[in-house]
């Protein structure tokens, strides 16, 4: 009995130091980047241009969508409520 408790202690003692060294590793990496982030930090830019809305399809696309969702339901890719839905999407927008 007293070798298993020197042998867990010993690993008390090696697991304890391993978890010093690596907390005190970790808060000086910590430090390091904190001290390099504003000088790698550059200035805040003007935000971008907002980007211009997408143009709504026109009739001839819509079409062109509607024809591609009747070859995929023919094909039996899409049910009959699948194709409804998207249908129901395309000419609503």
């Amino acid at each position: 009995m007293p070798g298993l408790l020197r042998g867990v202690a010993r690993t008390a003692v090696v697991a304890g130091t391993a978890t010093a060294v690596s907390n005190r590793v970790s808060r000086r990496q910590a430090g390091r980047w904190a001290q390099q982030e504003p000088a790698a930090a550059p200035a805040p830019a003007a935000p971008p241009p907002a980007a211009a809305a997408p143009a709504a399809p026109t009739m001839e696309e819509k079409l062109d969508q509607l024809k591609d969702l009747a070859t995929l339901k023919d094909q039996g890719v899409l049910t009959e409520e699948e194709f409804a839905a998207q249908k129901a999407r395309i000419l609503g927008s």
